[in-house]
């Protein structure tokens, strides 16, 4: 009998217009769109090798070499139903396909972030789920129509299975079927673009609220639509000045949206305060040159991933002393606040990156059995 097995690989998105809040938390349907940049998966990424086989006695996950419950009608549980039933359409439509709708099925996953990391470490993680089991039942869908299903196991996920520059439209039906991902440009429209991800903390949030905010509702209604469209006609005419200005509001907002719940949510600290000062001032000094601006931050609500420097582009010169670098001029030093060592853990250096890639057997996470590999390592 054929080895039915596929093996896809999905990237980390970071959102510069985010969400926050849900109108349907079984549907995952969010209370507004928002937008996102793709990272390169050749440096944060999240791999899956499905397997189905007449020998499996149920269905049965790994994450990391870990075995995970799949709990009915869990979101897993809910990506996997909804895959097959694709496949039992697709077995339908085409009577000389192998039936392999039925066969229970071994998932391997891993992730060569920390899972519990933020930087939208569950959105790659469905992401490369779903993108292997539909590589696996071979099914002709579209992303944007994988993308719905993706965003049931974790909403930022269905940006995840494009590259480049990603909009997930919140839709307006209530089943969610217009609640999908599209891509606003690929990863090649505009390569200059960078990411720098700045480790300040990963120490988990205080108590968490989303009863009664006020700000979030204005949000929604009068601020996030108005910065789609400003955001998505930015990239389309590679104008950093307006996707850096929009992206760095939409930050600053959605972190005094989070302010005003009931009790108060604190996601950043004096470190990451400082940084913004720092941003602010650079792109202050560079405008009063006459220049443009430089660099835009924005700052996700979640833990950050574990110490490390990632510089696979030598941002930073082996020669060259932190913090002495090349400024512009009239640029104030004094913004830049001295913490002790550990206040920033780390840096990593990424690009804009494509999608899901399905990979060859040889980089499969399953062995003859249908088990773990035992070696699972970083470079996976």
């Amino acid at each position: 009998m054929s080895k039915f097995q596929a093996t896809a690989s999905a990237p980390v998105n970071i959102a510069c217009i985010k969400y926050w809040g849900k109108r349907d938390t079984k549907l995952i349907l969010p209370t507004n769109s928002s937008l996102s940049v793709t990272l390169d998966q050749d440096h944060l990424r999240s791999k899956t090798t499905s397997r189905a086989d007449a020998s499996f006695e149920k269905d049965r996950l790994w994450l990391n070499g870990k075995e995970e419950e799949i709990k009915p009608a869990g979101r897993t549980a809910t990506c996997i139903k909804e895959l097959r039933r694709l496949r039992c359409e697709f077995e339908g439509a085409n009577p000389n396909e192998p039936k392999i709708a039925d066969l229970h099925l071994h998932i391997s996953s891993f992730n060569n972030f920390p899972t519990a990391a933020g930087l939208a470490s569950s959105a790659s993680g469905f992401a490369a789920l779903v993108s292997s089991l539909a590589a696996l039942y071979k099914l002709p869908a579209t992303q944007s129509e994988l993308s719905l299903i993706a965003r049931q196991g974790s909403g930022s996920a269905c940006r995840s299975l494009f590259g480049g520059y990603v909009a997930w439209n919140m839709g307006s039906k209530t089943d969610g079927t217009d609640s999908i991902a599209e891509e606003i440009a690929p990863r090649s429209h505009w390569p200059e673009m960078h990411a720098l991800i700045c480790v300040v903390s990963d120490d988990k949030k205080g108590t968490s609220s989303t009863v009664d905010v006020p700000l979030l509702q204005h949000r929604i209604t009068s601020i996030v639509p108005e910065r789609m469209e400003r955001i998505t006609d930015a990239i389309r005419r590679r104008d950093f000045n307006t996707f850096a200005d929009v992206t760095m509001r939409d930050s600053n907002q959605f972190h005094a949206t989070l302010l005003d719940t009931d009790p108060p949510i604190f996601y950043m600290n004096d470190v990451s305060r400082t940084i913004i000062a720092i941003i602010t001032e650079l792109n202050r000094a560079s405008v009063a040159a006459g220049g443009s601006l430089k660099a835009a931050y924005t700052y996700d609500a979640g833990r950050t991933p574990t110490p490390r420097l990632e510089d696979p582009f030598r941002l930073f010169s082996q020669e060259e002393t932190p913090g002495l670098g090349a400024l512009p001029l009239g640029f104030n030093v004094g913004v830049a606040k001295k913490y002790q060592i550990g206040g920033v853990k780390g840096f990593i250096h990424t690009r804009v990156g494509d999608g899901p890639r399905v990979l060859g057997d040889e980089e499969a996470l399953l062995d003859q059995h249908g088990l773990p590999l035992a070696e699972l390592n970083v470079s996976s």
